[in-house]
């Protein structure tokens, strides 16, 4: 899937596109066809860097639910004959997740549209998952013919068939069908479950990998063979060296930290680094000077994930650096650091946002720091990240960065979280919403009275319905 292009923050389209709750607002102030056209857009070209941590389902169903919106789009973009050539579930995934969402909440033409789609579309796993959820028993038996039709009779058929049995997300469809009066799909239901059950425990009983006994230079050309085809195993490596090695082996070890092979390396780095060694950071810095691309990576990430007290006093001194390991001092110092490391931290944030943008990786981490150490002065700098950045994650981490360090939180950007696409994001929002404005009031009540709603945004919210709470 190619990277989305995102519209400006400052666009209809762009906003919705990144799950803004000023997205909604601004769509229902909008003539309608030109909502529905945006709001079409999105959901026909996932806008999403990350379609499996980012949410967007809901937040566009309840946009089709405000709007009334008709679904013909939709149905064309599912039927394209594109289906039939791009299979990949990225291109339906979210119109299928989107329609799930509204037949739960009784959209019938929603119900009839994704069972036709499971019975004929390419993606049609997706489908039947969604139905799985809201379907009666009725609808889904009804889609047993058609979907055993997929799969030919013939071994290969029969195997790819045990395969959608055994992989599926949803099992509650296969366990109605296994059930079938019709003895000819009960039967080869059945028979593709036992078999997916069997091939798992013949997964279990031929583990790959390290065994008992292993010595530490078998670990270290384990994972230099994995490195040489394109697998990194340094990390499940580094746990098997902790399981095999003992004081005697600690010259081998730094010494392919030093110098070993990158499999060896990386597998060294990563050991020493867990288990606190005193030569460990050393080591670390002397990999990011000399060590190859995958070496660094794997030094960087160690650090990391040091706790001690010495690593962090090593992250004060390579925060400076216009380096991988200065980033990475900056983000220890943002998990670790202290109020002493405020400056820091500071420093690290604007930097990667003038050098990188408002979607740089190391954002994450740095936007957690800012929060935590409540750097006020960061707050221009993360009102910027949560307008800009096209990740809905992201700004949901400024967001409860903003809650910590802006007084203006509660009356600005809190308001329109309670629209926005990320439920952890609501939550903050509905903790700190101001309710001195109506809608919020309205918001909130309507959160509360939504079943598809998570429960703990939900939470939140009768927390501001309280015996203390005046919502008028």
């Amino acid at each position: 899937m190619f990277d989305p292009v995102i519209a400006p923050s400052g666009t209809l389209l762009g906003l919705l596109q990144r799950g803004r709750g000023d997205g909604t607002l601004h769509a229902l102030t909008a003539p309608r066809a030109e909502a529905l056209a945006a709001l079409n857009h999105c959901v026909l070209r996932d806008p999403r860097h990350d379609w499996q941590v980012e949410n967007r389902s809901l937040y566009y169903a309840r946009l089709y639910l405000d709007l009334n919106g008709e679904l013909d789009a939709v149905r064309a973009h599912l039927f394209d004959p594109e289906d039939i050539v791009d299979t990949d579930e990225s291109r339906t995934g979210l119109a299928l997740a989107v329609l799930g969402h509204l037949a739960s909440y009784g959209r019938r033409d929603a119900l009839e549209l994704l069972r036709r789609y499971a019975a004929h579309g390419s993606n049609w796993a997706w489908a039947l998952d969604e139905l799985a959820l809201r379907d009666d028993d009725a609808g889904l038996r009804a889609l047993a013919a058609p979907v055993l039709a997929r799969f030919a009779p013939d071994p290969e058929g029969e195997a790819e068939l045990v395969a959608a049995v055994r992989d599926a997300f949803e099992p509650r469809p296969w366990r109605l069908w296994a059930e079938d009066p019709r003895e000819s799909i009960a039967t080869r239901v059945r028979a593709a479950q036992e078999a997916g059950c069997f091939d798992r425990w013949q997964r279990q009983m031929r583990p790959t990998g390290p065994r008992p006994g292993w010595s530490v230079r078998a670990v270290f050309e384990w994972a230099q063979q994995g490195m040489e085809r394109g697998a990194a195993l340094h990390v499940p490596a580094a746990r098997c060296l902790a399981a095999v090695a003992g004081p005697e082996d600690r010259p081998e070890i730094l010494q392919a930290a030093r110098n070993g092979t990158d499999g060896a390396r990386c597998t060294a780095l990563r050991y020493l680094a867990d288990g606190n060694d005193p030569d460990a950071l050393d080591l670390v810095e002397a990999a990011v000077v000399d060590g190859t691309a995958p070496v660094v990576e794997a030094a960087v990430d160690a650090f990391e994930r040091m706790r001690s007290v010495a690593a962090v006093d090593r992250a004060r001194r390579w925060a400076q650096r216009p380096d991988a390991l200065g980033a990475a001092a900056g983000r220890v110092l943002a998990c670790r650091g202290g109020t002493r490391d405020r400056d820091l931290v500071l420093g690290a944030l604007r930097e990667a946002v003038r050098g990188e943008g408002p979607d740089a990786p190391t954002l994450w981490t740095l936007v957690d720091g800012a929060g935590r150490l409540g750097i006020a002065c960061a707050a221009p700098v993360l009102r910027h990240i949560y307008r800009e950045t096209a990740s809905s994650h992201l700004r949901g981490r400024a967001a409860r960065a903003l809650a910590a360090t802006d007084p203006s939180y509660a009356t600005g950007f809190a308001v329109e979280c309670l629209w926005d696409c990320e439920e952890t994001t609501r939550e903050i929002a509905a903790r700190h919403a101001e309710t001195g404005d109506a809608r919020v009031v309205e918001r909130l009540r309507r959160l509360a009275a939504d079943p598809a709603e998570e429960d703990e945004v939900q939470t939140a919210v009768r927390s501001r319905f309280g015996p203390d709470a005046a919502l008028g």
